[in-house]
């Protein structure tokens, strides 16, 4: 297999009938997804070249995923555009992918017009029509599996945006091993959390596809209401989530639980920050017999690159990222491009293997530099990806996520890790979540739990040292969460800004 359209075309002639992805309007099977991407790619191939980026403005839904797979076929690869995002921004996207065309629908054609954004815009409604299969049969014929899938634009802490430029190959190599790991099938309901503009999506998409499962799109106003969420689990059955963990904790959080259980869950996966143990403990107590597993990896290498499935004997309050998946690499590098393999000693994550990206999309730069030669193999070419991440081996032997390396910062003569901090806050039995900056020479702390900050003070300095001690408390109902659901950094600092105690 070299192309993911196979997943869509084995998919279709298995479950013809089957309702391959769902949104809170319509749904559609696996015969009309695979007729309407055709469609759309055979309208479409007339308006791009082989191997071109079509930017695409519009929400997640049914016929955004037609779409999607209508530029595949086109032989283009498509960049979904947050439609949220400031004009600013999605210029520089523009600009960055050299595009002159955007893709969007009659219903979001004001939405576009208020961006200002100069383009030539081509209606979805217009794309319809027949099938060309001389011409898609042509456009299959020059493919090869290193052609680019999508791009996605992240910020990371540059704030410019980069687009992560992503093969068909990287894709079908991850997803493969994915879906057998976690035993997905058939008769899974994949509940979709993510944004489309961001990688973890990727995991919902083509796993539905390649397994031939079906993905319920949950609308993204019921995570702020935990009750019309558990409402949606339920009502469209879901069994798997694989969800940012600040999206995971909003049910345990808001003692969701108490109201209804989503019974059909038997796969619970998360990513992208560190899942407070507590939350976890009250998901299990829930749901006993669920499979709960944490996946790490940035969205450079396709979306993970190790995972650690949970067991009910896991007592430590950290939990691991675990082991590389098959055909990926993942080790530590110390600052002198050592390799590190002494358990409890920090190292940058590195990554090497299929699943790796194609670097930056029109950014030979920081592509040059986030993707490099491994220092380790002097024999032949091995590009990897540093992460910029810092982790360690436990006494077990399993990798474990320390911190950012943006987050180790210098205090009072000290080097502090920022998450060794929130660790421990987070041990405090009444806190759900905490998270610490460090602006101004000053350790600030916010957290969501019912302690008063001269008693969670004292309560710290029994497991750190004084000059880790925050000097600055703040206390917050509820965090703000960025689009991708993880804690939003920026916001903390604005309200840090307008709060005179700060």
């Amino acid at each position: 297999m070299y192309n993911v359209l196979d997943y869509l075309k084995e998919s279709a002639r298995k479950y013809p009938d089957k309702v391959a992805f769902a949104d809170i309007d319509q749904s559609i099977t696996y015969e009309e997804l695979y007729r309407k991407a055709q469609e759309i790619g055979s309208a479409l191939a007339s308006k791009i070249s082989i191997g071109q980026p079509v930017p695409i403005f519009m929400e997640k839904s049914v016929d955004t995923i037609c779409l999607f797979f209508g530029v595949v076929y086109a032989g283009g690869f498509y960049v979904l555009l947050d439609m949220k995002q400031p004009q600013t921004r999605l210029n520089h996207i523009m600009k960055t992918l050299d595009s002159k065309m955007i893709v969007t629908s009659q219903k979001y054609i004001e939405a576009l017009k208020k961006k200002q954004m100069e383009s030539d815009v081509i209606l979805l409604e217009d794309l319809y029509g027949h099938v060309n299969l001389k011409k898609l049969d042509s456009i299959a014929s020059q493919h090869t599996d290193t052609m680019p899938l999508y791009t996605i634009f992240t910020s990371g802490s540059t704030g410019i945006p980069k687009g992560v430029c992503v093969a068909h190959r990287s894709v079908i190599d991850f997803i493969e091993t994915f879906t057998k790991t976690f035993h997905i099938n058939e008769n899974d309901v994949i509940g979709n959390q993510a944004p489309w503009d961001f990688d973890v999506s990727v995991k919902d998409i083509y796993s539905t596809i390649k397994t031939g499962a079906t993905m319920q799109i949950i609308p993204r106003q019921y995570f702020s209401i935990p009750t019309q969420l558990l409402d949606f689990l339920c009502e469209r059955e879901v069994t798997t989530i694989i969800w940012a963990v600040s999206a995971v904790c909003i049910i345990s959080t808001l003692k969701g639980f108490e109201y209804k259980v989503p019974h059909k869950i038997s796969k619970v996966m998360f990513s992208g920050e560190v899942m407070p143990m507590k939350q976890l403990r009250i998901w299990q107590s829930y749901l006993p017999d669920t499979m709960y597993v944490n996946l790490y990896g940035p969205t450079e290498i396709t979306c993970n690159c190790a995972y650690h499935i949970i067991s009910q004997m896991d007592q430590d309050d950290v939990i691991p990222i675990g082991k590389a998946f098959q055909n990926e690499k993942v080790f530590l590098l110390d600052e002198h491009n050592q390799e590190v393999i002494i358990p409890d000693v920090l190292g940058e994550i590195c990554v090497s293997g299929t699943a790796v990206s194609l670097g930056y999309y029109n950014n030979p730069q920081q592509t040059h530099q986030a993707f490099c030669q491994n220092p380790l193999n002097p024999y032949y070419r091995e590009i990897i990806y540093r992460t910029g991440d810092l982790g360690y081996y436990n006494k077990q032997g399993e990798l474990c996520f320390a911190s950012r390396k943006d987050f180790q910062i210098k205090h009072m003569g000290h080097r502090i890790e920022l998450g060794e901090i929130e660790k421990a806050m987070q041990h405090v039995e009444t806190i759900q979540r905490a998270c610490c900056l460090y602006e101004n020479h000053k350790i600030i702390a916010f957290y969501d739990g019912d302690i008063e900050r001269r008693e969670l003070t004292r309560v710290l300095k029994k497991e750190l040292p004084a000059f880790m001690i925050p000097n600055v408390f703040y206390k917050v109902h509820g965090f703000p969460l960025t689009k991708n659901g993880k804690i939003d950094r920026q916001k903390l600092k604005s309200m840090m800004k307008e709060d005179c105690n700060v």
